[in-house]
């Protein structure tokens, strides 16, 4: 396979090529995570219910104190597990589309033996890319924090410490704004991925109606 040359093609930045390219290592990996990401957040919400119900059960009952208290936290982290889950899975899924299109793309311009022309990593898919990475560590530190609260909270309800059960509170508002920022993030990340996908149905949409008046690659090339 003849090495990718990179040139400007129209408003596009593209490499060319003879043969269809493969996806690059952020789409296999959204090929391969993207639905065991969704069978995640499929179990961690139906959890987070069922712990929820346990909860309001102790809370009616007016006992097991420590555990109503230590449960408010982990109903949160395991709900926020999951929230990170599905919105993993949605950036995998539109990297795997967006692999999908690389390989269909350069797969059409070969048969139609014509050069191959491939877009390069738009902006704003690198964007993608790093705004997730940001989002679920963010997603990921608040679930570790609210677990070390369940832990913490549940000692101070046995033991009546009332400064330590304020503490708390106070940590578990400001983890909050932590896990809504880090909703916000993922949200932009999947708009950007969306915004990819357009530029890239942009482009392959242009080089479709090249192909007729373009010449046929030599059987030597």
């Amino acid at each position: 396979m003849a090495s990718a040359a990179y040139q400007t093609h129209g408003e596009f930045q593209v490499g060319q090529s003879d043969h269809a390219p493969d996806m690059n290592m952020p789409q296999k990996m959204g090929r391969a995570l993207w639905k065991p990401m969704v069978v995640m957040a499929v179990m961690a919400f139906p959890i987070a219910a069922i712990l929820g119900i346990v909860r309001a059960s102790a809370l009616d009952s007016g006992d097991q104190q420590s555990t109503v208290a230590a449960l408010g936290q982990i109903v949160t982290a395991v709900m926020f597990i999951g929230f990170a889950s599905v919105f993993a899975a949605i950036i995998f899924a539109i990297a795997n589309i967006l692999g999908t299109l690389r390989t269909g793309g350069g797969g059409v311009q070969e048969t139609a033996g014509r050069r191959v022309l491939t877009l390069t990593m738009p902006v704003t898919a690198k964007a993608m890319i790093v705004l997730m990475m940001m989002a679920m560590m963010m997603l990921v530190f608040a679930v570790v924090v609210h677990v070390v609260l369940a832990i913490v909270v549940a000692d101070a309800v046995t033991d009546g410490n009332q400064s330590t059960i304020d503490s708390v509170n106070s940590w578990a508002t400001w983890v909050e704004g932590v896990r809504r920022f880090g909703v916000a993030v993922y949200l932009v990340s999947a708009a950007l991925g969306l915004g990819t996908i357009i530029r890239v149905l942009r482009f392959q949409s242009l080089r479709v109606r090249e192909l007729p008046d373009e010449a046929q690659l030599s059987p030597s090339s």
